[in-house]
């Protein structure tokens, strides 16, 4: 049988674990990634899985506890930095960067190629072509779109489907374990750590250390604050830079004005435990990006499909999103290489994974209820909304048990 040939749009995670899963189940495959430069250094932590490790372990790279921090259970600290609530609640976390770079490092490089920005695809029914900027065409008998929540395929493909605001910014940051004082570090560093000011939320927890440094002193340890923000007003104002430009719904975190950083400060001294509002105030470079989520009614295309973030995006509460993509990846794999007919396997994908993204999105947006509600008034909220005890955030925070 003749070797079938896969186009891959985008080069992050999700389209690295299809590119591998294909491969290794025959097929040609070409990853066109739009950056001209390398991945590696974004992202920040990650929750890992028990899935995540088996699907990893499948292609060959073996990562085992040691790919993370050690997490031994969940606190929630009330305003005078005391323990209010805590549960245990073992877990790993990790760097997108300890996932990525062995799933790059492994892919030849005949197989990979940078700086290609897609614009357009063209099916037809002997197979589909990939028009990029420049007139550059590449053609296969199967395109699989993993060019993440701003996907150009699906934008074309389903026009009507775009990221929904969910009312809500995330600021992120990240320090040095050495820079915790001893008494934070005993007491935050091997803890999920909760606040819950009104109408927010912030968590903070160890990730690795730069270079996937897991010497202990060498790790670093990872922050993210909620806060509601109205799309019309407030997200433009924290996303524009000193010159006065709008950097949309994020901003690099160079550009971020140095009074929007103080404010926040400021409002952290104020509102958070005093642990937490220190190891803000330490952060040099702190960011915002507006909350999304994506729900696509289906991924499949005649000989497209849809893969990670460019078929659903889950809000970060539910912690999963590479393992979302590596599922997606192997589910796709394993559908192909069942049936030589390319239709019926990928309608069986399309069933599996469509009815796996709808319920991961709808945890995200039920841990992101309160959050989101914060911009009705309280009588309007349901149940659901007004929820912010300390023992139930901290037992349902996260994906719920194995999500494949």
């Amino acid at each position: 049988m003749m070797e079938r040939r896969a186009l891959i749009i985008g080069g992050s995670v999700g389209g690295l674990f299809a590119a591998h899963l294909l491969r290794a189940g025959g097929w040609e495959v070409a990853v066109f990634e739009r950056s001209a430069g390398g991945l590696a250094d974004r992202g920040a932590s990650i929750g890992t899985r028990s899935d995540l490790f088996d699907v990893l372990r499948r292609i060959g790279i073996v990562l085992d506890p040691s790919a993370g921090a050690a997490v031994r259970g969940r606190i929630c600290l009330d305003r005078d930095g005391a323990i209010s609530h805590e549960i245990a609640a073992p877990s790993i976390s990790s760097a997108w960067d300890r996932i990525y770079r062995p799933l790059r490092e492994t892919l030849p490089d005949s197989c990979y190629r940078a700086g290609m920005r897609l614009e357009r695809v063209e099916p037809d029914e002997r197979g589909v072509a990939a028009i990029f900027g420049g007139g550059a065409v590449e053609r296969g008998d199967l395109l699989v779109a993993a060019d993440g929540i701003h996907s150009t395929v699906r934008g074309q493909l389903l026009p009507a489907i775009v990221p929904l605001y969910a009312g809500y910014v995330a600021w992120r940051g990240v320090i040095e374990e050495s820079e915790l004082t001893r008494a934070e570090h005993a007491l935050l560093f091997e803890r999920i750590s909760f606040c819950l000011p009104e109408g927010e939320l912030a968590l903070a927890l160890p990730m690795p250390g730069r270079g996937e440094d897991m010497r202990p002193g060498h790790r670093r340890y990872y922050w993210i604050w909620f806060r509601p923000a109205d799309f019309a007003r407030a997200l433009p104002a924290l996303c524009t830079d000193a010159t006065g430009r709008c950097h949309g719904a994020s901003i690099p975190p160079a550009l971020v004005r140095p009074e929007v950083i103080s404010e926040l400060r400021a409002i952290a001294e104020a509102t958070l435990a005093p642990q937490l509002a220190a190891i803000i105030r330490r952060t040099a470079q702190p960011f915002p990006h507006g909350i999304f989520d994506v729900a696509s009614p289906r991924m499949v295309a005649g000989r497209i499909a849809l893969l990670g973030d460019a078929a659903f995006v889950a809000r970060p509460h539910v912690g999963a999103g590479v393992t979302k993509a590596a599922l997606d990846a192997q589910c796709l794999a394993d559908r192909l290489a069942e049936s030589a007919d390319l239709a019926p396997a990928l309608a069986r994908y399309d069933r599996e994974r469509c009815a796996f993204g709808s319920a991961l999105v709808a945890r995200g947006r039920h841990l992101g209820a309160y959050l989101e509600a914060q911009a009705k008034p309280v009588a309007q909220r349901s149940a659901v909304e007004r929820e912010r005890r300390p023992e139930t955030v901290l037992a349902e925070y996260g994906a719920a048990g194995k999500i494949a």
